[in-house]
């Protein structure tokens, strides 16, 4: 009934498409935004939405304000993306259609890619993501492997940072809250002459939390958290800017407990991550030509510590690369070409897995844009190679890969579009997987130069309306998943990997949000929401059995209600479904194997509040702000094991001039 209900909601707004044809000059005059106005860069160049033959969910600045959350993954959950695979403390991997970044964070292995300004952030571990100094969040759902590479086979998350516009602004804010939870933030942003800047600086801290039913969760808390943003610009010439963007995260002795059951009470560990971006940006006067050149360097580090046993390791990535594209777009045609290069590092202090891993590409883009622009053909072809190397225990072994891309997008009214996509998607195996031949424990792992990489086929259809205050969206996907790696016994005590395994993922995706008060003349917003990820078929094709870690159905409802004047209130609840899981807490000698059993589902809902309270135009604003997390007090939890805190109250003042 629930699932019918969705669809329901769904399906509505299109039969008021008639309603909106006839209200078309009322709100044209009002100025409220079509498909026109919406800029995204999910094809590696501005372009408008009304453009984009694939599926593209934009979270703004404005909801990101109005979330409760702090991360990238808190962020994701909260607007039911897909899968979320949270633990206490900084971590947490995100699933998009069936597919996931790597649960360690591991940026290679992932099928999902997450990006920050449109270049891969170095880690799969979104909780490392800060969501102060965000411009937009623009989620590609399905494959991407032709504009990104390896990964990109079940979505990309592309993060974009706020770049300075108009006078100059700053802020100061506080946070207090449950479980003696302490954040203090400062930010800036604005344009002086040709000079543009944005940034911001986070530190919070929080101790150990109770769950749901009233235990105390020790060893969840940590220290202090810090992460910092910067966006820094300089117009030489009229549209030519060169640009530094730099990220920061670090969080220092967060809590490793375990499982609840077996609760851990002194393992911990530090995690960073940080990066540069060099940027050029320029562009003709007549704009028939553009291009972007980028070089960029980071670091990942994970760093585990037991004090009982005295055990200490410490993994280090440094992923680096380096951009360059060339665009010519004139009325009806758009050409995109470039080249793409990323070297990766990986250094390990408890292991002989160190690795390198580099990986130039080419790739070319095409858009035609025909019968008077309402019929939208792209195109594109990407080309990969690879080279892996285990630094002393295994060899070198290469590798190469073409991905293909082709779309289509009709537009009936500039409010109302059609859109087809075909793409392939792929994941090139990691250096162990391909060259290694190291000894862990009593088990001696050796790569298998044969690997084919991870590949899935998606053929997807839907529709995209957006007129005035009306937004709905609507998705159907089939994907063809082939060639998994995975591992095996290839003699006693030695392991190796092989291609072994076929999955069919297949389903819906859905939004809707409409703002009320305008359909009434309203002088504020009460904006309903809702979005779904619906999938009628998870199918390990090999087994004959539903995926794991897979659920069915993932919503994301609610309502946002605004004054344009200083208050703003917003009630999230997000649904994730039912799900079959490994079992590992009942996993045990002499097998180790874990029964699969069926985690159930739960809803989440969060509350936040905003209000001006002091307004001097002069001296700028004071404002208030409340958050409820986990409003009804759910006991619930992502990973089994692990359950998330019961319901959290904060209370903070931010002063903006």
């Amino acid at each position: 009934m629930f699932k019918r209900m969705i669809f329901l909601f769904i399906c509505i707004p299109l039969v008021f498409t008639g309603i909106c044809r006839a209200e078309t000059a009322t709100k044209e005059k009002k100025g409220m935004a079509t498909l026109e106005e919406v800029v995204v860069t999910a094809s590696r160049v501005k372009e408008k939405k009304k453009e984009i033959t694939t599926n593209v969910t934009i979270i703004d600045e404005e909801e990101i304000k109005d979330s409760s959350a702090t991360d990238l993954g808190d962020l994701l959950a909260e607007k039911g993306i897909g899968h979320i695979h949270k633990y206490p403390g900084a971590s947490t991997s995100v699933g998009i259609r069936g597919f996931r970044t790597d649960a360690t964070g591991v940026d290679l292995a992932g099928k999902v890619l997450i990006l920050i300004d449109g270049r891969r952030a170095g880690t799969g571990n979104a909780a490392k993501i800060m969501t102060k100094n965000i411009e937009r969040v623009e989620i590609i759902r399905g494959p991407a492997s032709v504009q990104y590479g390896s990964a990109a086979m079940g979505g990309v998350v592309n993060v974009i940072t706020k770049q300075g516009k108009g006078k100059p602004t700053a802020f100061v804010e506080g946070l207090l809250g449950s479980y003696d939870y302490k954040e203090g933030s400062a930010g800036f942003s604005g344009k002086y002459k040709a000079f543009d800047f944005s940034g911001s600086f986070t530190s919070d801290s929080r101790d150990d939390y109770d769950t749901a039913n009233g235990a105390r969760y020790y060893n969840t808390g940590y220290n202090h958290k810090e992460n910092s943003s910067l966006n820094l610009g300089y117009e030489f010439l009229p549209r030519n800017r060169i640009g530094v963007i730099y990220t920061y995260f670090d969080v220092d002795h967060v809590g490793n407990p375990g499982y609840f059951s077996q609760n851990d009470l002194d393992d911990y560990s530090d995690t960073g991550n940080r990066s540069v971006d060099f940027i050029y940006d320029g562009k003709t006067q007549n704009g028939l030509f553009f291009w972007k050149v980028r070089y960029f360097d980071g670091k990942d580090e994970n760093e585990w510590f037991n004090p009982t046993s005295n055990y200490h390791s410490k993994t280090t990535v440094d992923p680096k690369g380096a951009q360059a594209q060339f665009s010519y777009n004139q009325k009806y045609f758009l050409l995109t070409g470039g080249v793409d290069w990323v070297n990766y590092e990986t250094k390990s202090t408890s292991s002989s897995k160190n690795s390198e891993y580099d990986n130039p590409a080419g790739f070319l883009l095409a858009k035609a844009r025909l019968f008077d622009q309402k019929l939208i053909i792209t195109g594109g072809v990407r080309y990969d190679e690879y080279e892996v190397d285990m630094k002393g225990d295994g060899g070198k072994e290469s590798a190469d890969h073409t991905s293909p891309q082709v779309g289509a997008a009709y537009l009936l009214t500039d409010w109302l579009k059609l859109r087809a996509n075909y793409g392939e998607a792929f994941r090139m195996p990691t250096a162990q997987q391909l060259a290694g031949d190291m000894m862990m424990g009593a088990t001696r792992y050796v790569g298998n130069p044969n690997l084919k990489p991870e590949e899935g086929e998606t053929y997807e259809g839907g529709l995209d309306l957006s007129y005035a205050s009306f937004n709905a969206g609507l998705t159907y996907f089939h994907t063809d998943f082939k060639d998994k790696i995975e591992r095996y016994t290839k003699a006693p005590r030695i392991t190796s990997y092989r291609n072994l395994g076929k999955a069919e993922i297949e389903g819906f995706e859905g939004e809707f949000s409409y703002d009320i008060g305008s359909l009434f003349s309203w002088d504020y917003q009460v904006k309903p929401y809702v979005s779904f990820t619906y999938l009628t078929k998870y199918k390990d094709k090999e087994a004959n059995e539903d995926l794991n870690y897979t659920s069915d159905l993932h919503v994301s409802y609610g309502i946002t209600v605004s004054d344009f004047s200083g208050f703003s209130a917003n009630l999230n609840l997000a649904y994730t479904g039912k799900q079959n899981i490994d079992d590992w807490e009942s996993a045990g000698p002499p097998t180790w194997v874990a029964p699969v059993i069926e985690k159930g589902s739960f809803t989440v809902a969060n509350l936040t509040v905003s209000k001006k309270i002091l307004d001097a135009e002069k001296y700028g604003s004071v404002t208030l702000k409340g958050e409820i997390q986990n409003l009804f007090d759910k006991d619930y939890e992502y990973v089994q094991g692990y359950p998330m805190p019961g319901r959290m109250f904060f209370l903070g003042l931010r002063y903006d001039f």
